[in-house]
């Protein structure tokens, strides 16, 4: 029945948003005095960033290679049960260690082990819904995003300042633990496929045929583009209102969600859009949305005016967002039968291992720049939205002189 697929795609959403509160935890803790002085991370931009850095090398490196393991031999419900454990363990370790170089080894680990997430939901949709059905249900998981971003920044604020630091870490293993597991369990069905039949060559076939994907080279550059925005943000944001513009800690966890929670919000918007246009002119979302998003933050870099600055950044979150639900329907669309899983695994895997970088090179640049404010880190989130743009146009002329293969969408009624 319709319902219950679409009660998958809210669960798939929730198990996203938790996932993603466990991502950004670090990004408040850096804030967080106290954490910092455990780790000797005091003044030490480069090695902070580095913390949200080798979460994402490991997470990359996971969705590109583990990914046509998942496809192959598990279907999402076993994939997602066997992930979500390994995020309770991994984050529960990471609250018990007093070593920095323990404290990266886990969040590699917990990265790896998040690594195959959204490719099991990309797998999800494409397995459930008609090709012509799949923006909205893709904005919908998508949400979780956005509403992990948005819900986690005040509630990580709040375990912090009422029971430090390595309490909200127990706090987010419980989570996973008393809500994910159960979810997957009562409301995901096994999807009954063969899948290591599917292609031809089990995980090898897997790989081969997703670095043979048309039109990969340009919705890699995007998705590079997207993530270096999404992962330097979530990263120095609440830094750059607190120390930027001397928010307190109650306003930065507000505006430091309120990007994400608009973005939330636009992320529909642009799910429909893409269920009422050609699959060929999808790529004018990240045309208009790089343009947008890239004066958004120049505002908020070049605006001195606290509230001015921060608003700025909330429109920016608005315009990255319509974006988002475009990246998983193009690689739908684009991508063989019975390989949706590993294709956005390796874009979302070169994506992440790319985009790992931005945290580190934004801490870098802000060091330079200390003198004035934290805002010299945001310049680098300018050229990732121009490099959307450029990639968003080369997209959109190859679509317009090609048709899109047919085919590369599974669907089971019910």
């Amino acid at each position: 029945m319709s319902w219950r697929r679409w009660v998958g795609v809210l669960v798939l959403m929730i198990i996203v948003s938790i996932a993603y509160m466990d991502r950004i935890n670090v990004s408040l803790m850096i804030t967080n005095a106290d954490f910092l002085h455990v780790f000797g991370l005091e003044n030490d931009r480069v090695a902070q960033g580095r913390l949200v850095t080798v979460f994402l090398f490991g997470y990359g490196i996971s969705a590109w290679f583990l990914t046509p393991l998942f496809e192959s031999r598990w279907d999402v419900r076993a994939g997602l049960l066997v992930s979500i454990m390994l995020w309770v363990i991994f984050t529960g370790a990471s609250a018990l260690t007093t070593s920095v170089l323990l404290l990266l080894g886990w969040r590699a680990l917990l990265g790896i082990a998040e690594g195959p997430l959204f490719s099991l939901k990309t797998m999800y949709v494409s397995e459930n819904f008609a090709p012509d059905q799949v923006g909205k249900p893709n904005a919908v998981s998508s949400f979780g995003v956005s509403l992990g971003l948005a819900a986690g920044y005040p509630i990580i604020a709040f375990l912090m300042a009422q029971f430090g630091w390595r309490d909200s870490l127990w706090a987010l293993a419980a989570l996973n633990l008393a809500i994910g597991l159960p979810l997957v369990l009562l409301f995901i069905r096994p999807s009954g496929t063969a899948r290591a039949s599917v292609v031809h060559g089990g995980m090898t076939g897997l790989v081969r045929s997703a670095l043979g994907t048309p039109h990969l080279a340009p919705i890699l550059l995007i998705e590079i583009a997207t993530l270096s925005y999404l992962w330097g943000t979530s990263t120095w944001l609440p830094a750059y209102l607190r120390e930027a513009h001397h928010f307190s800690l109650s306003q930065m966890s507000i505006f430091a969600g309120l990007p994400f929670v608009v973005g939330l919000l636009m992320q529909f918007v642009g799910g429909a859009i893409i269920d009422r246009i050609p699959t060929r002119m999808v790529p004018a979302l990240f045309i208009f949305g790089g343009i947008a998003t890239a004066l958004s933050v120049t505002t908020a870099i070049v605006v001195a005016e606290p509230y001015v600055s921060a608003s700025a950044l909330v429109l920016a979150g608005a315009f990255w967002g319509i974006q988002a639900p475009a990246i998983p329907t193009m690689v739908q669309h684009v991508a063989r039968p019975g390989t949706v899983g590993s294709t956005y695994g390796l874009v979302n895997g070169i994506g992440n291992i790319v985009s790992a970088l931005m945290p580190v090179l934004m801490g870098a640049a802000m060091t330079i720049h200390s003198s004035e404010n934290l805002a010299s880190g945001f310049w680098l989130i300018v050229g990732s939205q121009l490099l959307t743009v450029v990639s968003g146009t080369w997209l959109l002329r190859r679509l317009t002189r090609n048709a899109i293969p047919a085919g590369g969408l599974q669907y089971r009624s019910g």
